[in-house]
């Protein structure tokens, strides 16, 4: 064996886990957008357990000569939904499949099923991964409300393989109240269709379920009291500084590469229209998320994709949201200027700096710029310190795009 080899791990849906080794920089990740050609995003309905639905599920996939998974996570029922099957479509030819079967019987089960000998394969989540069937189609999961979101994904994932268009049953029972946490791991299924949305699975099964212990065996565990977002925030910013400090030998290219950040990160407040209008998103669940990912994009290219996907999403984007994607390059270019915080209000823009206990910022190139800009703008510009906090106002700022070219003009400026 040999060290410092390059491993590639891939899945449709990292465990909480996993994920947050890529999202805290522990790992890197990458993420392919691109589907196999000629695919259909599966469509994805949450319904109650009702024969009708099933009747005309399965009915209308036999008469396209498509074949069916049912699912159920209990093997005592399998043979008790069965009979409802056989109930419903008696001129359907129906298997069961499960863990506890021969493995001898369990495998001819799955072969005659794969040559069409059976229409319907009722199953547990045996199914879930390693078959492909492209002429499977449409899969019905009975209790849905009992599997986990990254379970649900895998077992839609069986059907869709072709050309086809491809339909996924949710059945959930009627009249019964759902649990918060199955309802938001349904719901979350259930919009995010779309191929390739399984990073988006992950990343919500990973807000519901929490990134466990990172450092031993658990695999999820409860953040709650905490906060996400400031969990987020105290784990960035804790790698950052192993990064920089005792790890910066091991670093050293990717901090050449990347610009000095003074300030670990920046707020903005603002009395600005900044926002995705509910005329331009409806959905306000929808919105959240667009803002979610919003907050966590770094780069300029993604947010020129983020641009694209709006547009042909929603339309033209207006300017409100516009003014909104902007704040990304202020936020990047703030940073790197040791700008904790940014107020936009009443026409005047605000920066906050870094403590002015960091000596080596005030020292710094980029705090040289800023009193370069302040140089050549005295009469707009008024530095300042109060109860140890230094600022500089800027007067005329009325947008967050005039407030992004100042501070990137300050970014290009020499230093005095």
């Amino acid at each position: 064996m040999k060290i410092n080899v390059d491993t590639l791990t891939m899945s449709a849906t990292p465990i909480p886990r996993t994920l947050q080794f890529s999202l805290m920089g522990a790992r890197d990740l990458s993420a392919i957008n691109t589907p196999p050609p000629n695919r259909y995003p599966i469509v994805t309905s949450v319904t109650p357990a009702d024969d009708d639905i099933i009747r005309e599920a399965v009915n209308f996939e036999l008469a396209r000569g498509g074949q069916v998974f049912v699912v159920n996570n209990r093997i005592e029922q399998l043979f008790e939904l069965e009979s409802r099957v056989r109930r419903l479509v008696p001129d359907a030819r129906t298997a069961v499949g499960h863990g506890q079967m021969p493995s001898e019987k369990l495998e001819q089960t799955i072969i005659d099923f794969a040559a069409h000998r059976y229409d319907i394969l009722l199953a547990t989540t045996i199914i879930e991964s390693g078959l492909d069937m492209p002429n499977v189609n449409t899969i019905i999961i009975n209790n849905a409300q009992n599997f986990g979101l990254s379970e649900l994904h895998q077992l839609r994932g069986r059907v869709g393989r072709s050309n086809r268009k491809a339909f996924c049953y949710l059945l959930v029972p009627a009249g019964l109240p759902l649990s918060p946490i199955a309802r938001r791991r349904l719901q979350a299924i259930e919009s995010f269709s779309d191929l390739g949305s399984g990073i988006h699975i992950a990343m919500q099964d990973l807000d519901i379920r929490g990134a466990g212990n990172l450092l031993g065996a658990e695999q999820s565990g409860f953040i709650a009291d905490l906060g996400y977002e400031t969990y987020q925030k105290i784990l960035r910013e804790a790698v950052t500084e192993l990064k920089t400090e005792e790890f910066a030998d091991t670093f050293a290219d990717q901090h050449a590469a990347e610009p000095t950040s003074y300030a670990n990160d920046c707020t903005i407040e603002s009395d600005l229209e900044i926002l995705f209008p509910a005329s331009y998103v409806p959905q306000e669940s929808e919105r959240i998320l667009l803002y979610q990912e919003l907050d966590n994009m770094e780069r300029a290219e993604d947010v020129d994709a983020f641009c694209q996907r709006m547009e042909d999403r929603f339309g033209k984007i207006p300017d409100q949201a516009l003014e909104l994607i902007t704040i990304v390059a202020l936020r990047r270019t703030a940073r790197r200027l040791g700008i904790e915080k940014i107020v936009l209000k009443q026409g005047k823009m605000t920066l906050f700096f870094v403590s002015a206990d960091n000596a080596a910022y005030y020292q710094s190139p980029a705090f040289g710029r800023i009193l370069h800009y302040l140089q050549d703008h005295p009469r707009r510009c008024q530095l300042r310190e109060v109860n140890g906090r230094r600022s500089m106002a800027v007067a005329n700022v009325g947008s967050v795009r005039e407030a992004n070219d100042i501070v990137t003009a300050i970014s290009h400026l020499e230093t005095v």
